[in-house]
């Protein structure tokens, strides 16, 4: 019976590897279940480097996937945004989310060198549709679970040492061509188990941020920015809802 069921587990890994898709152009994207994966290399120019994504598994509103990178050159310049959204968690308005839940697990297997965070990438505007990052968009709002490599979000500190959604977060504010740009920033260094509700986050910006509960939710993406260096971030599951 042993046997057996090591052969299964065996088995389901190879399916799984057989089944994952690898896309390697500046802007593939690949249907994953309820989510896109996308390349989005929209940097590359201001270094040299390459990238690939991979599609390990989909399944319900969880999805797996990894990215492998080696950039250098334009060192505070971030040279992609690999990223899965959500086909689903969007069009709601900040006031009528009763709960955003999201669970995010993800690791580096190998890593040298590396400037790039681990964030989360959510875009409000006031109607209900949109494009992100364009004239749609009114406010980009990152959550970093990771930065390495002393590099920064835009603009500057606002709030320091806050408590939102179960961790402690210093929050950075800028401006970036049409939209406002409200980061927060993980205090206590890597949180590779991320297990939260947005709707904190969507809280503390309506109430200390003025941030309008009118806005609505367009995309919700969750990805890395390489700026330099070269790895492979796995995200062994990751989830998100809006209810």
């Amino acid at each position: 019976m042993f046997k057996k069921l090591l052969s299964l587990v065996a088995f389901s890994q190879l399916c799984v590897l057989a089944n994952a898709q690898t896309i390697s152009g500046q802007f593939d994207c690949l249907p994953a279940g309820s989510y896109t994966l996308c390349q989005n290399l929209w940097g590359k120019n201001s270094g040299s480097g390459s990238e690939t994504s991979t599609l390990n598994s989909a399944s319900g509103n969880s999805v797996s996937w990894s990215t492998t990178w080696n950039w250098s050159g334009g060192d505070n310049s971030v040279k992609s945004y690999p990223n899965v959204e959500s086909s689903s968690a969007k069009g709601k308005q900040l006031s009528s989310i009763g709960s955003a839940p999201t669970t995010w697990n993800w690791s580096y297997q190998s890593q040298s060198n590396v400037r790039a965070d681990v964030a989360y990438d959510v875009w409000l505007g006031t109607a209900r549709s949109g494009n992100p990052a364009s004239s749609a968009s009114s406010y980009e709002i990152m959550i970093w679970l990771s930065g390495k490599g002393s590099i920064q979000p835009i603009g500057s500190v606002v709030a320091s040492n806050i408590n939102v959604g179960g961790h402690t977060w210093n929050l950075w504010k800028g401006p970036n061509q049409n939209w406002q740009v409200l980061s927060f920033v993980s205090t206590s260094g890597d949180i590779t188990n991320f297990n939260s509700d947005l709707k904190a986050f969507f809280n503390y910006l309506v109430q200390n941020q003025g941030v309008s509960a009118s806005q609505y939710v367009q995309s919700i993406q969750a990805g890395t920015e390489p700026f330099t260096g070269s790895a492979t971030l796995v995200t062994s599951s990751y989830s998100v809802a809006l209810n």
